[in-house]
């Protein structure tokens, strides 16, 4: 076992709870309001699925203490099942259809990352349940189809892509603007690398001297590497899952390239990233969407909370899984009733400041959230941008 796997298997214990023992309850009682959710609890993502089954999980607690909701005049608990989908898109659909059929689930909870997100929420889609979920950037989300029963809370992949782009430029960061892309070749990865990236980079005037993509499997990058090295890049922008970026990291260290700038977006999200690395991560950059330091109700509560919990440090997925939980059931509230079609009515009523800030859905069954840029300092993420906004002080150039 790596020591990667062996902290985000750690990190799960710590949590207190897993699928199974989430899922492994005796059957339904008659009053009880089943939702359901897959989420990558193991596999390469199993740091992003615990923090959201966290938020989930407390979203759910909370209204059960506070008596449940009120269906037909009378009050009934929440019962969240949650079954591991490995990081898996096929476990994804097959745990949603399970969900759905045998759980008998109101109303779904989604997974993360666009493979994962998208392939449970057209299980929900054809059954006609209604899913909110987090972790789905909104272009990738759109790109699938037109949505009824599916609701997305999440950055907007241009807006964050720009978010380093503005940084750099506002913080005074000077380099010879000779940028080097990497990325996977998931749906994501080719948006943002492929696309977006090279013609934010146009317009900022950059010159970008290396695109590399690479399998979502791929381990070895001291070709990539060695080139950008070769062509004298001295900003480097990543896209890749965290297993791949901590290995990206690594291996720059040990072929003796470091940039100036270093910006690893989706695999440098999660503290997992940073535990692995040590020192290594400081200076990286990763956009954020989430801070407890926002200035949204609960926010910092809420890293208070899952830090006293847990004993780990937080992640912003806690905000973004916690949120949707709590659209969900203030939607099953709002209607009033465990009738799919008015809870889906209800979720698209949605207008309230949660703890990522207002949502309010539009007829893309999108909400954008703010973006911010973050670095790894210490083994914390600082926000450096936008300076009104900012926890700490930009670390330039990276060491």
């Amino acid at each position: 076992m790596t020591l990667q796997r062996s902290r985000i298997r750690a990190a799960t214990i710590a949590l207190g709870f897993t699928a199974a023992v989430i899922g492994a309850h005796p059957a339904a009682a008659a009053d009880d309001i089943v939702i359901g959710a897959s989420l990558p609890l193991s596999g390469p993502l199993a740091g992003f699925g615990s923090f959201q089954q966290w938020g989930y999980k407390r979203a759910v607690d909370e209204v059960n203490k506070a008596g449940g909701i009120t269906i037909d005049g009378a009050r009934r608990p929440v019962r969240l099942v949650i079954r591991d989908d490995k990081t898996d898109p096929n476990a994804t659909a097959a745990n949603t259809e399970t969900l759905i059929s045998r759980e008998r689930v109101v109303a779904m909870l989604g997974s993360c990352t666009p493979a994962l997100v998208n392939a449970g929420a057209l299980v929900a889609e054809r059954a006609r349940k209604p899913m909110v979920t987090g972790c789905n950037p909104l272009e990738a989300f759109k790109a699938v189809r037109k949505w009824q029963y599916v609701w997305d809370l999440f950055f907007h992949e241009p807006q964050l892509a720009a978010v380093q782009f503005k940084a750099l430029a506002d913080l005074g960061a000077q380099t010879n603007r000779k940028i080097a892309i990497w990325h996977d070749n998931g749906p994501d990865g080719q948006m943002v690398g492929g696309q977006i990236w090279p013609a934010l980079a146009k317009e900022f005037g950059y010159e970008v001297v290396q695109n590399a993509d690479f399998p979502v499997d791929n381990t070895q990058f001291t070709s990539i590497i060695a080139e950008a090295k070769s062509k004298g890049a001295e900003i480097v922008m990543v896209d890749a899952i965290t297993p791949q970026a901590i290995a990206i990291r690594k291996q720059m260290a040990a072929a003796g390239f470091t940039p100036k700038v270093l910006n690893i977006e989706k695999g440098a999200e999660p503290v997992q990233f940073a535990e692995a690395l040590g020192k290594l991560a400081d200076g990286v950059l990763v956009g954020g969407y989430w801070d407890p330091s926002f200035p949204y109700p609960g926010a910092a509560e809420l890293a208070k909370a899952f830090e006293s919990d847990t004993r780990l440090t937080s992640s912003q997925h806690i905000a973004d899984s916690y949120a949707a939980a709590q659209i969900l059931l203030d939607a099953i509230a709002a209607a009033g009733s465990t009738d799919p079609e008015k809870i889906n009515a209800a979720i698209g009523e949605t207008n309230k400041t949660y703890v990522v800030g207002p949502v309010q859905f539009d007829r893309d069954h999108t909400a954008k959230l703010p973006v911010v840029s973050l670095q790894w300092q210490g083994g914390k993420t600082i926000v450096v941008w936008p300076k009104d906004a900012r926890t700490g002080d930009f670390l330039f150039p990276l060491r």
